[in-house]
């Protein structure tokens, strides 16, 4: 008898400031495929797949939706300068990097987005020097990791958008509760195989020509 396929897990990180949100996607096995989603009209953009593990709690986007702050481990780069760990910011819904920090371990790694063009990301190493983040500032410091409002019961992950509507993850399925509690199915991202393509070229063109830097925050001072 054939077993059914296992549904991928959906994770949704939402943009501050504007209509627009990543979905991370995790399967079959450790296969991971991020998808740009507009949520004024409720389109889809397929970007890059990724073997290895992307966690998306320590993920983020910057607030105009443009950029996106990830953090992966993959065990096969463990003796390149990569290390097998890395945070890195990219255009959404690629991967390619414009910065990336290699960390060499799970501990720690991610950040969160200040600004369109600033984040603060948890320890790290320099920038890798083929990616060095120009036109980003950087701080080091600890920020909260993404999670469920634990809204709807028996989902996966829930929350809400930038118009306030109730957002749940169920077997592949991006669903809407809506106010009268009727379930609204937006997308089915069940039945995807991997199928890598190359990023466009937009994906790797320079930000502006800000000087890339690290900034470390000061420990508030004891009264």
């Amino acid at each position: 008898m054939r077993r059914s396929p296992i549904p991928p897990r959906l994770f949704v990180i939402f943009a501050r400031s504007a209509h627009e949100a990543v979905i991370f996607r995790r399967g079959p096995a450790r296969w991971y495929h991020v998808i740009r989603w507009n949520t004024q009209n409720d389109t889809f953009h397929s970007g890059a797949w990724f073997k290895g593990r992307i966690y998306p709690e320590k993920c983020d986007l910057s607030p105009d939706g443009e950029l996106l702050l990830y953090f992966v481990h993959q065990a096969n780069r463990v003796r390149t300068d990569y290390t097998d760990a890395w945070t890195a910011i990219s255009r959404n819904p690629w991967l390619t990097a414009i910065g990336l920090w290699p960390q060499g371990t799970t501990y720690g790694g991610g950040g969160r987005f200040t600004g369109n063009r600033s984040a603060i990301i948890r320890g790290c190493r320099n920038a890798h020097p083929d990616h060095p983040g120009a036109g980003i500032s950087i701080s080091l410091g600890d920020v909260p990791l993404h999670v469920s409002s634990k809204e709807v019961e028996g989902s996966e992950w829930s929350g809400r958008d930038q118009d306030g509507r109730l957002v749940f993850t169920l077997n592949g399925l991006l669903m809407h509760r809506s106010d009268a509690g009727d379930d609204i199915c937006l997308a089915d991202f069940n039945g995807y195989t991997p199928d890598p393509q190359a990023a466009p070229p937009s994906a790797d063109r320079p930000l502006s020509a800000l000087r890339p830097s690290i900034k470390r925050r000061r420990k508030k001072q004891e009264p």
